[in-house]
């Protein structure tokens, strides 16, 4: 069946700032503390959303969720007002009060995993939202998320929104950032590759986490029927250099698998496994860059990976859109440029500037979810939630409405912080046609 693959990005909230709250997440630490540019922030989004729709590819936007989450303090004990709530916990606990004001749903490649219609055994497209339970801002993140696809995917005929997998650590689940669908076409059968970091009762002392259990990804392709599983191990020697996400080192698009020489344990195995998995269906094309050409280092701090590979209409060879952070990391330059010289899948790169996400530490592929529908499925998606030139100039004079050209860390605590988030919000409900109780706060 003829499908295509779309995109849906995270909006970057009004209190994206730099808290450094991610440990493993080398950029979030380096920046911690320094001010930060809302409102660049989310042109930055908007018009890297708008030049995947100019491209032909469907775009659509992901809602941020609300921030400061007041009812998350208050449930810490926290009483009074909502500023009084803020200024108390900022008072009181303030690690607490940073992880309620984190803007981090922007990053939608955590926002769920999804199996498409092709590969599940009821033929629908199932989504599970990430409990993201190893951070304690993002495992805010999971009701409001199945929210936001609740709305983004309303028919249940043709898909399943799940509920979270339980907040525990032996089935912590990062979503799709750990997620490579291969095939032959959108709309063919594929092979599900599953990243895994460690297994739910391994013993693990390493001085930065493994964010993803074997068992969630097991749990995950039982949910969901999913067909083409292969599970694989993400490299140790990554995890410790800083790669906490497989997607890190590692983009697939159709036939295709880019990836770095670590992104793997065991590389031979998960390669022939992808090859076993894949027969009779397709055969599978291996683009890897070897460690003496691009050192793990040079891959995280330019992001080559965390781009987005994708087959533009009308064209056989791929894209790679990558941050312009690529493009100014030697290295990294002449990986990609490289690539597109060659006669390999990759035939083209392009440059696209999401600087404020990238010193929180995500790239072009962080701040999307890819879904890959076919044209019925395509037609049921809510219209108002699609990126068009209409969308993209309201939502542009929104922002600039709304968002704050500086935010530092402490300025959060400031109770105008809070009302101009909520206003921000409650105008985005009426632009999205969210309705009038999509957020906590509408609902009080």
């Amino acid at each position: 069946m003829k499908a295509v693959e779309a995109n849906a990005d995270g909006l970057i909230g009004p209190t994206h700032s730099y808290a450094g709250l991610s440990p493993g997440n080398l950029a979030s630490s380096l920046n911690a503390g320094e001010a930060s540019n809302p409102r660049a922030a989310v042109l930055q989004g908007l018009d890297k959303m708008k030049r995947l729709a100019d491209l032909g590819l469907p775009q659509f936007v992901l809602p941020p969720h609300e921030r400061p989450h007041i009812p998350f303090l208050r449930s810490l004990g926290f009483a009074g007002s909502d500023g009084e709530v803020l200024a108390a916990a900022w008072k009181q606990a303030p690690t607490f009060a940073a992880a309620a004001c984190s803007a981090s749903p922007m990053w939608a490649a955590n926002a769920a995993t999804v199996t498409p219609s092709a590969d599940a055994a009821d033929g629908r497209v199932h989504f599970t939202p990430a409990n993201l339970v190893t951070n304690l801002h993002r495992s805010l993140e999971a009701p409001q998320t199945k929210r936001a696809l609740d709305a983004l995917f309303p028919d249940p005929a043709r898909f399943a929104v799940h509920d979270a997998l339980p907040a525990v650590g032996h089935l912590a689940d990062e979503g799709a950032a750990n997620h490579v669908r291969l095939c032959a076409d959108h709309g063919e059968p594929g092979v599900n590759l599953l990243v895994w970091g460690r297994e739910a009762f391994e013993a693990w002392d390493a001085q930065y986490p493994a964010r993803q259990t074997r068992e969630a990804s097991e749990a995950l392709a039982r949910r969901h029927g999913a067909t083409g599983v292969v599970l694989a191990r993400q490299s140790k020697a990554a995890i410790a250099g800083g790669t906490f996400h497989n997607d890190v080192v590692c983009v697939g698009a159709l036939q295709t698998l880019f990836f770095h020489d670590l992104a793997f344990e065991d590389t031979t195995g998960t390669l022939d496994a992808i090859r076993r998995a894949a027969d009779g269906r397709f055969d599978p094309i291996f683009v890897e860059v070897a460690s003496a050409d691009l050192p793990l280092s040079d891959a995280i701090a330019s992001y080559l990976f965390n781009s987005m590979l994708v087959r533009l209409p009308g064209e056989d060879r791929l894209t790679l859109i990558c941050p312009t952070e690529t493009r100014d990391n030697l290295n990294a330059h002449a990986v990609a440029e490289g690539l597109a010289a060659s006669n390999g899948p990759i035939g083209r790169v392009e440059y696209v500037d999401v600087r404020q996400s990238m010193r929180n530490g995500g790239g072009p592929a962080c701040l999307r979810l890819r879904v890959a529908l076919t044209e019925d499925e395509l037609a049921a998606t809510n219209p108002a939630m699609r990126m068009t030139d209409e969308l993209h100039a309201r939502l542009s004079i929104w922002a600039a409405a709304w968002y704050r050209d500086t935010l530092s860390p402490a300025d959060l605590a400031d109770p105008a912080a809070l009302d101009e988030s909520r206003g921000a919000l409650d105008a985005l409900t009426d632009i999205l046609g969210l309705g009038g109780a999509f957020y906590p706060f509408q609902r009080a």
